[in-house]
């Protein structure tokens, strides 16, 4: 079975006694992808992406030059991901790897997930291998790949691909792929990230060959194969259309922060600028607190804590809801200046050390992470407070990835009997 007619020149040159049993059957895996792309928007929200947001695929074949192996004596993609935590905002970035089906494989779901745990708890999220790979690609808006063929079904679908592993040596020269991965642009692993990616999107141009190269027949493979089938079988086709299964929309995954992340705040008057990741580029202007989410791996590091994060069912009684959580936090942290109970993906509710509980609520037009908002009114808090209107509840504009969300606070009344609290 064959996509294209290059394949089967390269198929007559290379075993000629082979030729009679090939079929030129277009390719229905990418004609899945093409008949789901008016669903792109639906399978970012399942995955967690975020206005503004650029969703960066990470793919690995499984051969040992490929992104996930050795490199060459460097393993790279390991060595790549606390880059991109430290290098690339949370709330600009969203990440997501998937790996071949090999390599989960060959090491074992439990193994591949230990190596990625790290990345895990900073916000990468495993792509399901077999299921939801296509509709991953189909709502990135870049791919760091290699010379695997999930990568080039990227560039065939016209997304921006930066190549960190190009497979010399193991490709056919006479190859599309191998001609795509010679004229790709290339990581180059010494350069900062985050303006490598930006300069890989600002200035894409899709490149037709993928496409091109990838089937001969867009959109006919169904019909060519069951074609061919009732052939064989000698039996006259049904008279209804031949379809092909549709990409089905994946399970809801957004990001699980759980490692540490140090926020810069910029505060001008009701408008706070916010970005999030590891580490604070040198030289930044702005103030930084540092935000830990309650399930860290690390415990100690609650107690340097300027706000403390969980999400949570308002309604589970294991928590004893936003008000009682929040307050025990502050009870038992003495560092922590806000607790921040995120009750869904558009709100949370904050109670801070210094000036008491908030509700804070996405107001028409804001589409961010809500712990976001909560660390922007920290710093609003923190700097005075000025410039929202006055009343019971205000509108502060959050800005993240180059977006305004604008944002209801809504003053809470203190709760009372709850016990242990003295203090906060």
């Amino acid at each position: 079975m064959l996509s294209h007619p290059e394949q089967l020149d390269r198929l007559r040159r290379a075993c000629p006694e082979a030729v009679h049993t090939a079929v030129l059957a277009g390719d229905p895996c990418f004609d899945r992808m093409l008949d789901a792309r008016p669903y792109r928007e639906r399978f970012r929200r399942a995955l967690g992406v975020r206005r503004g947001q650029r969703l960066l695929v990470l793919n690995s074949t499984w051969n040992p030059e490929g992104l996930f192996g050795d490199g060459g004596g460097l393993d790279l993609l390991p060595a790549l991901l606390p880059r991109l935590a430290a290098e690339l905002p949370a709330d600009d970035y969203r990440l997501a790897a998937v790996l071949h089906p090999n390599i989960w494989y060959g090491h074992g779901p439990g193994q591949v997930r230990a190596w990625l745990d790290r990345a895990r708890r900073a916000g990468l999220t495993l792509v399901d291998p077999v299921h939801s790979w296509r509709q991953a690609l189909l709502a990135a808006d870049a791919v760091l790949g290699d010379f695997g063929a999930v990568t080039y079904y990227a560039a065939a679908l016209g997304t921006p691909v930066l190549l960190a592993a190009d497979g010399e040596g193991r490709l056919d020269p006479e190859a599309p792929l191998a001609r795509f991965t010679a004229r790709a642009p290339r990581l180059d692993v010494s350069l900062p990230l985050r303006e490598q990616f930006e300069a890989l999107i600002t200035a894409h141009r899709p490149d037709p060959g993928p496409a091109r190269y990838v089937t001969s027949a867009p959109g006919a493979s169904a019909a060519l194969l069951r074609r061919h089938f009732y052939r064989l079988l000698d039996l006259p086709e049904p008279a209804s259309p031949p379809l092909l299964e549709p990409l089905p929309l994946p399970p809801y995954t957004p990001p699980l922060r759980t490692a540490p992340l140090r926020v810069r705040t910029v505060a001008d008057g009701a408008e706070v600028l916010v970005e999030r990741c590891a580490e604070v580029p040198y030289g930044a202007d702005g103030e930084v607190h540092l935000a830990v989410h309650e399930d860290t791996r690390d415990p100690g590091v609650l107690e340097l804590a300027d706000v403390i994060i969980r999400e949570g069912d308002p309604g589970d009684p294991r928590l004893g809801g936003p008000e009682r959580w929040t307050a025990e936090v502050l009870d038992r942290h003495g560092r922590c200046a806000a607790a921040v109970f995120v009750t869904g993906p558009d709100g949370c509710v904050v109670r801070t050390r210094a000036h008491g509980s908030f509700r804070l609520t996405a107001a028409p037009g804001a589409d961010a992470d809500p712990a976001a908002y909560a660390s922007a009114l920290y710093a609003w808090l923190a700097a005075g407070g000025r410039g929202a209107p006055g009343g019971p509840s205000a509108v502060l504009g959050v800005r993240v990835a180059g977006s305004r969300h604008p944002v209801r606070v809504e003053r809470l009344p203190a709760p009372d009997g709850l016990p242990g609290l003295a203090g906060v």
